[in-house]
């Protein structure tokens, strides 16, 4: 059909007009008729001798056609090419013809595909022509979008920049407006209530902010610099007169002056805003304070301390009393006193219980308490009471400046130092006088171990304020207590025993005092221990040990001396282990001497009874090393009376010897385990006895038999050890 229409369109035929199919098909073969005789026409034409023809493309052709399959089937068949071609040219004529006859028979479904198509680009056409449009409008919104893009960024920046602005702005009005409230709560409400704090706090930061807006010189400032100045003026005299009332308060007599204290924490703000606002008002109040301060503690504190002393023990030690000096009747300290409870001198009793931390951290002392019960006591306990009380109030003192006046560091101790200064100054005149005339050695170093814990106490609440004060109190005890400490080292170094009165084997008073004074001074080292003291005990403890054996050389007989060494060494020993450590220097040390005098005591009293026996014994036993037993082999009387002698006296000899030593020995303890140690010793030797008369030296010996049985023996001399 589009075929027929396009020969229509050739032929000249109006395909819009031309609605007989049967014209369409005639026109399509004129046309195709005119095509053949346009082509002969052509052929007719043709010059085959021009130049233009080239021989050699008309070869190639011809060799390629006669490639063709039917060429050469037709050239083998040996077919009429004439014949054939007629042939060929009546089969496509007859095919022509019924080709036309099927347009013809076609036309009007051609004609009707003709008429769909021209309706079909009509209405391309016209979408043609819409879809235009559109694509011109798509271009136009395409370019409205983007202005509109443009635009809404630009109003985006410029509401940031708006709100930034009005941010900005409404700070600065809010921050310069002054309320109505604020000047009539400054103005009129009293300085206690929260309200007024509150506002302070505002006109506070306005006052800060007015200043800020001034460095930039902002024009706004000026119109509420006025308003916020007096309202300044009128705060600073408000908070002035109320602090300084509550100052004056402390100067009542019998006040607590902590509340008001207290009272000022509360309201801390108000020196702050003096401090930022109005230097010299601040520096008034901080200055009225110290002076107030400073005067009550020097007051209270100096009562406090006079006070306490009249409720010290009258009887004291002076420069006589030392360890070495003799005990005499004119002396008070040694002899029973009359008082119902005193300071003793080298007896530390109950006195180390003031270094409990239940007693260290006690409550004070009450001085008009204490003299309404006739109650005295040991200086210790009143330097614990006063050092206590400073303590408390210097520790509370110091964090209330670091609180209230914003300090710290070297600023906060100053400001401390400026208020209780004074007071400390006192104490240490107070103390240095006393001191300097004080022999009692215990009780300085009692004072001493109060101060390190005191020190201690002071470190852990990290309250630095005292650091200095309880350096200057140890530097005035420790050289005392050395002093003292010397002092009776030379006493006992210089002490002549043939002026100390009758001999007497019992434990001499002078080794006592030592016993005691060094089991005191070691129990309260042990805590914070001390080279130096320990020094000096030791020095001690030589000079002692040299006085004891000066003291038993005026004994006549050697054992006299032993037991007397041995009392003595007893005594030391049992004090020191009371109190201080089993493996101190000063017990070990006693332990050994103890030991050694012990064995030589043993030695002296089986030398009379059993001497004979106990020579005979150590005389063979060293023979027996050397292989000379025989030598004594003609020692049968000897042995013979050894033998006799041992069976016949030995239990008078046993209990004789237990009576001696239970009475010449104060500590009945002691005396049983020399017993023990004697009888022990007894039955080593007979035992000995025994087994060197067992040696074929002296198995003939007919005196064998009357040797006592060495079990029965150990039964017998049990029944004579003392029990107690």
């Amino acid at each position: 059909m589009a075929e027929g229409t396009t020969a229509a369109v050739g032929a000249g035929l109006d395909v819009n007009t031309a609605g007989n199919p049967t014209e369409i098909a005639m026109a399509y073969l004129q046309d195709e008729k005119t095509e053949g005789e346009i082509s002969n026409l052509n052929l007719g034409e043709l010059d085959l001798t021009t130049d233009e023809f080239i021989l050699d493309e008309v070869d190639i052709h011809i060799q390629a056609n006669l490639e063709d399959d039917l060429v050469k089937e037709a050239l083998k068949t040996g077919v009429d090419l004439r014949q054939y071609s007629k042939q060929v040219e009546a089969e496509l004529q007859r095919i022509e013809q019924a080709s036309i006859k099927d347009y013809i028979k076609e036309s009007q479904n051609i004609a009707l595909l003709h008429n769909q198509i021209t309706a079909c680009d009509s209405i391309l056409e016209r979408m043609e022509g819409m879809l235009s449009g559109f694509q011109s409008d798509l271009s136009s919104i395409s370019s409205e979008i983007q202005t509109l893009q443009q635009q809404s960024v630009s109003m985006n920046v410029r509401l940031k920049n708006r709100q930034a602005v009005r941010s900005h702005l409404s700070q600065l009005v809010d921050e310069l407006v002054v309320p109505g409230a604020m000047i009539s709560t400054i103005l009129d409400s009293p300085v206690t209530e929260q309200e007024f704090l509150e506002q302070l706090h505002e006109l506070n930061n306005k006052i800060n902010f007015a200043k800020e807006l001034s460095f930039r010189e902002t024009l706004a400032c000026s119109d509420i610099q006025d308003i916020v100045d007096r309202l300044k003026l009128k705060a600073v005299s408000k908070i002035r007169e109320f602090i300084l009332q509550k100052i004056y308060s402390f100067r009542k007599p019998m006040t607590n002056y902590q509340i008001p204290q207290n009272t000022l924490l509360k309201y801390r703000f108000f020196y702050q805003f003096l401090l930022a606002n109005e230097r010299t008002v601040a520096k008034e109040i901080r200055d009225e304070y110290v002076d107030t301060m400073s005067k009550i503690y020097y007051s209270y504190f100096k009562s406090y301390s006079g006070r306490l002393l009249k409720v010290q023990y009258e009887e004291v030690a002076d420069k006589d009393d030392l360890m070495g000096v003799e005990d005499t009747a004119k002396k008070g300290f040694f002899s029973k006193p009359s008082l119902k409870s005193r300071n003793t001198i080298f007896t530390l009793g109950q006195r180390g219980a003031i270094l409990s931390p239940a007693e260290l951290e006690g409550p004070i002392l009450v001085p008009h308490t204490a003299q309404r019960g006739d109650s005295r006591y040991p200086y210790e306990t009143l330097f614990r009471s006063q050092h206590y009380a400073l303590l408390d109030n210097g520790c509370r003192e110091y964090l209330f400046l670091s609180d209230f006046f914003m300090v710290a560091g070297n600023s906060a101790l100053d400001l401390f130092n400026s208020i209780m200064g004074k007071t400390l100054s006192m104490f240490l005149k107070s103390m240095s006088t006393y001191v300097s005339d004080c022999y009692d050695s215990i009780a300085i170093f009692l004072c001493i171990h109060i101060i390190l814990r005191f020190r201690a106490i002071t470190a852990k609440r990290n309250i630095p304020a005292l650091d200095k004060y309880w350096e200057a109190v140890l530097e005035l005890l420790w050289p005392r207590f050395e002093l003292i400490l010397e002092m009776n080292i030379h006493s006992i170094r210089n002490t002549d025993p043939q002026k100390l009165g009758v001999l007497d084997t019992r434990p001499h008073y002078i080794t006592r005092r030592y016993a005691e004074f060094s089991s005191a001074i070691v129990s309260i080292n042990q805590t914070f221990p001390n080279e130096r003291t320990n020094a000096l005990l030791g020095q001690l403890q030589v000079e002692v040990e040299n006085f004891v054996l000066k003291m038993a050389a005026e004994f006549p007989s050697r054992r006299d001396q032993l037991i007397f060494l041995i009392n003595n060494y007893d005594m030391m020993l049992g004090v020191l282990m009371e109190r201080a450590a089993d493996d101190s220097k000063e017990v070990e040390g006693f332990q050994q001497l103890l030991l050694a005098r012990t064995q030589e005591f043993i030695e002296e009293i089986l030398s009379p009874p059993f001497g004979g026996m106990i020579a005979f014994v150590k005389e063979a036993e060293a023979l027996m090393e050397k292989g000379q037993l025989d030598r004594l082999k003609n020692e049968e009387a000897r042995i013979t009376q050894l033998v006799r002698g041992f069976s016949s006296t030995w239990k008078q000899s046993v209990e004789s010897m237990s009576q001696d030593v239970m009475r010449s020995f104060t500590n009945f303890k002691n005396g049983t385990s020399i017993i023990q140690g004697a009888l022990t010793q007894l039955i080593q030797y007979y035992h000995g006895f025994h087994k060197i008369l067992n040696q074929p030296t002296f198995r003939s010996l007919a005196v064998r038999s009357e040797l006592i049985n060495l079990h029965h023996l150990m039964v017998e001399v049990k029944k004579h050890k003392p029990n107690f």
